[in-house]
């Protein structure tokens, strides 16, 4: 193994001072990204689907538990496999508390094509207590939203595909509002990079949102997991 060049102290913090400028510039470049994804067009769910889960069969709607804005993984898990994807459980396993989320008026769910029961094995054996899982078997959900895809030559043949949707509530209406897959999903993890793919991002004062979304100072509204009360 080649080691990096071996320089004095003073080289070594010009150096530092180059990377972390390079890194600041990457930092604004993703904010102008964020800024343009919340003025995004939308388009609006009318189809009904149902989902089995924890407390029975529930819509879309539900998913969302009183909240504005949604964010739904679509974990691969076929009907018949007998584990859940590798790489989709990395990503669970990085998942942020969902109360931080909760606060800024946005849920987070999981959603697969296997049966619920396997769902819940495969939630109890990696020792996951949130998120929600819910199963789309006998919906079209994971085909209209890309997550189960149809082989053009064998129309009986599916494969899954992972990737993250978001949706925006507003009265009646669902509006899906971002998707991204393969390595798009490769940053996710922190409280923060969930809620740049929402509508209404982060909520606070130094972004640049549409006139009228919800925002209050930062590092105002945040607390420990279990001090959001209701």
């Amino acid at each position: 193994m080649t080691l990096p060049s071996i320089v004095s102290e003073q080289e070594w913090r010009a150096a530092l001072r180059q990377q972390v400028d390079r890194e600041k510039a990457f930092t604004r470049a993703r904010d102008d990204l964020n800024a343009q994804r919340r003025r995004m067009p939308m388009v609006r769910i009318d189809k009904n689907y149902s989902f089995a889960g924890p407390s029975g069969t529930v819509s879309l709607g539900d998913l969302f538990d009183g909240r504005r804005q949604l964010i739904v993984y679509h974990f691969m898990f076929g009907p018949d496999w007998q584990a859940g994807c590798d790489g989709c459980s990395w990503v669970v396993d990085a998942m942020t508390h969902p109360a931080h989320l909760n606060a800024r008026d946005t849920s987070i769910v999981l959603v697969s094509r296997a049966p619920l029961e396997k769902l819940q094995g495969y939630q109890q054996r990696m020792g996951w207590r949130h998120p929600v899982w819910y199963s789309s078997l006998g919906s079209d959900f994971n085909q209209d939203m890309g997550a189960t895809v149809t082989d053009p030559d064998d129309p009986t043949r599916t494969s899954e595909r992972h990737g993250i949707s978001v949706f925006l509530r507003d009265g009646g209406n669902i509006y899906r509002s971002y998707f991204n897959g393969a390595r798009g999903v490769e940053y996710l993890g922190s409280l923060w990079t969930y809620l740049d793919l929402t509508p209404y991002g982060r909520q606070e004062t130094w972004e640049e949102s549409p006139q009228g979304w919800p925002q209050t100072e930062p590092y105002g509204w945040n607390r420990r997991h279990d001090e959001y009360g209701s």
